[in-house]
């Protein structure tokens, strides 16, 4: 599973969905330099709409979701477990910032209530670091609820990720390390990552 995230021009929504990806995520967190400020002209309809938040207020994620139409929802700060049940009109991805095995613990709270999680690196940022982290950590990983991968997965990385295995991971994010500019994505360059995976 492919998730391609930090989109916002129409042009290249619809450049990225044509290579097939499973999921797209449009940020709407103000403070992000790929923040979506005003609905683009063409929003993707054959993979998934995922909108990402970080500690916003329920109404709005839930008014935004609405309006863009959003498959899942994405959350990239403190949010509580009572905060994605309120949300049970929509699968829920919640991400971590892993450094060390003894991060898992904060994962514990929202099994059985988040439908993915998401393992990023721990970086100045709350994601779109661009920064990797040791994924031999995710060994520790114990619990349920199915992951996607990401941290700075780039065009050289090809070779890791096929490397890595993990009973409980699901795809990967991919997102700084293919772009031309911040909510620019390199086709050429996303297209020739996917052509080496075989996928």
């Amino acid at each position: 599973m492919i998730k391609v995230c930090g989109m916002r021009e129409a042009d290249n929504i619809r450049e990225v969905e044509r290579l097939g990806i499973d999921m797209m995520g449009l940020i709407f967190w103000p403070k992000s330099s790929r923040y979506v400020s005003e609905k683009p002209d063409y929003l993707p309809i054959y993979c998934k709409r995922v909108g990402v938040f970080v500690d916003e207020d329920i109404e709005v994620v839930m008014r935004t979701a609405d309006e863009y139409q959003l498959d899942m929802i994405q959350l990239h700060g403190h949010e509580h477990p009572d905060y994605i049940r309120q949300l049970s009109g929509w699968k829920v991805i919640k991400a971590f910032n892993i450094a060390t095995a003894a991060d898992f613990a904060l994962t514990e709270a929202y099994e059985g209530v988040a439908n993915i999680f998401l393992f990023d690196t721990k970086g100045k940022s709350v994601g779109g670091n661009g920064e990797k982290f040791d994924w031999s950590v995710l060994s520790a990983y114990r619990g349920e609820t199915p992951f996607l991968l990401s941290g700075g997965i780039g065009p050289n990385d090809v070779a890791r990720v096929k490397a890595f295995h993990h009973p409980k991971c699901i795809g990967i994010d991919l997102n700084s390390r293919f772009e031309l500019s911040p909510g620019l994505k390199d086709i050429n360059k996303l297209q020739e990552f996917f052509i080496a995976l075989n996928i």
